[in-house]
């Protein structure tokens, strides 16, 4: 039977916050690693995949009526800001006080 060759590495584009980003560029330097891919490859042959759990809360997706005026804000600034209309909305709903007491 003949060997299977094993695939060439491709490339994977994937988002960090800025904050990771810095942790991936001191652990490139302290390792005296070549790359970031090389700093990932050595995170992920330490990290036990089969513990992973992500460490986020669940979702539902609802449906509101907002005026066509608030959608057409809402649109604008998510472009502005390079952001999902969805992100604004749970941050404005997570800033929202709690009613004061009488």
């Amino acid at each position: 039977m003949p060997k299977s060759k094993s695939k060439p590495a491709a490339p994977m584009t994937f988002d960090l916050p800025v904050a990771l980003l810095a942790k991936l560029a001191q652990a490139q330097k302290r390792h005296q690693l070549a790359s970031a891919s090389a700093v990932v490859r050595l995170a992920l042959s330490e990290f036990d995949l089969a513990k992973f759990r992500p460490a986020r809360e669940p979702h539902r997706q609802i449906s509101v009526r907002l005026p066509a005026k608030l959608r057409a804000a809402l649109r604008q600034t998510a472009r502005r800001q390079d952001a999902s209309i969805g992100e604004i909305i749970r941050a404005a709903l997570a800033a929202l006080p709690a009613p004061k007491r009488k």
